[in-house]
């Protein structure tokens, strides 16, 4: 059973999916798991239906939700990806849970994926109440911004920009992405992740309405400093699980993966290779999915 809910961060409301298990008993105490989507993505692609699995099949109670600004979540500018507000996005639904008196407040994780991952990793680090954290694909995502763009040059525009909105130009809003595989060709941009992300966003195969491909430029200015692992050596040490797939793609999760692996400072951790899989197989692709589901369940179930 799933439901639609809301919940607070600062001054407006957060739209979130609540997933009830089957025979859902409101008299007794559950284990919940937090699912953080990715960039560009809303809580109707994969975090939601990871979200939906972990209820359906294995009785958690899952929380999915529009990051703010996004999705039918509340919050202005619209289209802003903000890490700082997207990791306190994360707290704001440990404190929903805690208000929920069928849920275990001792018993709460987090599930992100893709940059969900890097976000779920970071907010872990602080927030004490989450007590097992598991990535999925995970990006530091702003690590391969910085590393596609000239960060220098990408600041300087970021500020000649709030120069002029400041001064009455409207909000520039630019693609995530390409619209198409074939736009991305002709711009010389061919590489297995981006094709992947385009035929997963942009196609019937996992397109929302409401996942709109606008990123508000001036995001960029709060994106190139972040580093979702910072710390994590000493922060992170609640048990953490990290599933990756074995097809590198140039958005770097493999690499990212073995990163959060390897510095946290988790005594529990593990490290889970999804053979023949990539970053978007691991959004939506029954085997790899199914997969990464059979690694997920005994990890939560041990852990929470």
């Amino acid at each position: 059973m799933q439901k639609s809910i809301q919940f607070k961060n600062k001054n407006w409301e957060v739209a979130a999916h609540l997933n009830l298990p089957e025979n859902f008993d409101e008299n007794l105490k559950h284990s919940a798991i937090i699912c953080v989507h990715p960039g560009s993505s809303v809580k109707e692609q994969t975090a939601g239906e990871y979200a939906k699995k972990l209820a359906e099949e294995e009785g958690f109670i899952t929380l999915a939700f529009d990051a703010s600004f996004q999705g039918e979540s509340g919050g202005e500018p619209r289209f802003l990806e903000d890490p700082a507000t997207r990791v306190e996005d994360i707290k704001c639904a440990v404190d929903h849970l805690t208000t929920l008196k069928f849920i275990d407040n001792e018993k709460i994780g987090v599930l992100g994926i893709c940059a969900g991952g890097g976000y779920a990793a970071n907010a872990a680090l602080t927030e004490r109440r989450i007590k097992a954290v598991a990535t999925v694909s995970a990006s530091n995502f702003c690590r391969a911004y910085k590393e596609s763009l000239d960060p220098i040059q990408i600041l300087e525009a970021v500020g000649k920009q709030r120069t002029a909105e400041a001064n009455g130009a409207e909000p520039l809003i630019v693609n995530w992405t390409p619209n198409s595989a074939e736009e991305a060709k002709e711009q010389g941009m061919d590489e297995l992740d981006l094709l992947e992300c385009i035929n997963y966003y942009r196609t019937p195969r996992g397109n929302h309405p409401r996942s709109s491909n606008q990123l508000l430029f001036t995001s960029f200015g709060n994106t190139v400093n972040f580093d979702a692992f910072h710390l994590a050596d000493q922060l992170l040490t609640q048990p953490l699980l990290v599933i990756v797939g074995d097809k590198v793609g140039a958005f770097g999760s493999y690499r990212d993966g073995f990163e959060l692996y390897n510095k946290a400072a988790s005594k529990s951790k593990n490290i889970h290779v999804v053979k023949d899989a990539s970053h978007y197989d691991l959004y939506d692709h029954p085997k790899a999915t199914s997969e990464a589901l059979s690694a997920l369940i005994p990890f939560f179930k041990e852990n929470l």
